[in-house]
């Protein structure tokens, strides 16, 4: 590793045959021409001014300089969990203080497995519009992703499954609905990645409202996944994407938070290389998926959400519950929605990948599924 240069370094120590782990920081000459992310209160107060632009609140400049000289405490002291309690009991450091979010996050995940697991619930089939466009916004009309969903869900009803809808069109629709970044701990250390989440919320920084929270109970407690999206230039629309980096906290994801004090990377590293046995909290469940493109890569796509699916130890329900193709091929973007309604041949397609992945959730609950890899271990989890 270069002088200087940011990372860790694990190295082998032939006396205590052991790894060690060196977690190198910038030394302070090099520290010194790094850009800091600290900002000055000026432009601080710059820029939570801007959020008050409407002259409706000129009115209550007093009062909004009162809450931008508290949200400066919050930010400059950074107390990203102002709420927080002890973990208890059932946790390594049951002393060590874990924000209240997480724990109603962890709650609500605890509650949606034990309704996933439990006999006497109807079984659920979770439905993913995975497109940014909505009526309620700029694009002035619902998205055809949204129409086949509709397509999709009676299907269910009538198979006597309950039904819930995850619309990521709400991200650009609707006032707190936000996915924020990952900011990808697991590539520290997958210890250091908290199942669910502990980024977030993140008060010195403003970054609340974060949707996963609800969506992390809505994964666990189904029993089927069907994932129905546009592909956006041979990739996954900005919500989907942003939801599916959200959930790599279920392929192995730490469920204790104390038991890496927070985000400390050597307690974390240290977990990791002692033996961690990847747990694939979604592992099990069944998925469908539809993807949809006009002119290119909607089987990139899908094929893509399949893999990724399959990682996470989540099982297809056949050839027939994947599905890829066009609607209105090369032809005007303004006449999608009546190739659609003519395209009588992909709405059928949409109904089979509802179908299959029905009979696949049945078959499983009735113990008739057979997966051929069922009882093996991998011997590569990551």
């Amino acid at each position: 590793m270069e002088p200087g240069s940011t990372g860790s370094v694990i190295t082998e120590d032939p006396t205590l045959k052991r790894r060690r782990i060196c977690i190198r920081m910038p030394n302070p000459e090099v520290r010194k021409g790094m850009p800091s992310v600290q900002l000055t209160r000026e432009e601080f107060v710059r820029r939570c001014r801007a959020r008050y632009v409407d002259p409706a609140y000129k009115a209550l400049d007093r009062e909004i300089e009162v809450i931008i000289v508290a949200a400066w405490d919050a930010y400059s002291h950074s107390r990203k969990a102002p709420n927080t309690r002890k973990a208890g009991p059932g946790f390594s450091d049951p002393e060590y203080e874990i924000a209240i979010d997480w724990f109603a996050a962890r709650d609500a995940v605890l509650e949606a497995q034990r309704r996933h697991d439990d006999a006497a619930e109807t079984p659920r089939i979770l439905i993913i519009n995975g497109s940014s466009r909505s009526e309620h916004t700029c694009p002035g009309e619902m998205s055809k992703t949204w129409r086949l969903v509709k397509v999709a869900g009676p299907v269910f009803a009538e198979m006597g499954f309950a039904v819930d809808l995850l619309d990521l069109s709400r991200t650009t629709s609707e006032f707190g609905k936000n996915i924020h970044p990952c900011k990808a701990c697991v590539s520290t250390s997958v210890t250091l990645c908290h199942w669910p989440c502990s980024c977030y919320p993140n008060y010195a920084l403003g970054q609340t409202d974060d949707w996963m929270n609800e969506i992390y109970p809505m994964w666990v407690a189904a029993h089927g996944i069907m994932i129905v999206t546009p592909v956006n230039w041979y990739h996954a629309p900005t919500p989907l994407k942003a939801m599916i980096d959200r959930l790599v906290c279920a392929d192995g994801g730490n469920p204790d938070p104390s038991s890496t004090h927070g985000k400390k990377v050597a307690e974390a590293k240290a977990i990791e290389l002692n033996g961690w046995s990847y747990p694939r909290h979604l592992a099990g469940r069944h998925f469908g998926i539809v993807v949809h493109g006009d002119s290119v890569g909607a089987e990139t796509l899908r094929r893509s959400l399949s893999d990724w699916l399959t990682d996470m130890h989540l099982i297809s329900a056949g050839n027939f519950a994947e599905t890829d193709g066009y609607i209105g091929y090369m032809e005007p973007y303004a006449t999608s929605h009546e190739a659609l309604d003519d395209d009588a041949a992909f709405q059928e397609e949409v109904r089979n990948v509802a179908r299959a992945l029905g009979n696949a959730v049945r078959l499983d609950l009735a113990g008739k599924f057979a997966n051929p890899g069922s009882g093996l271990v991998d011997p590569r989890p990551k």
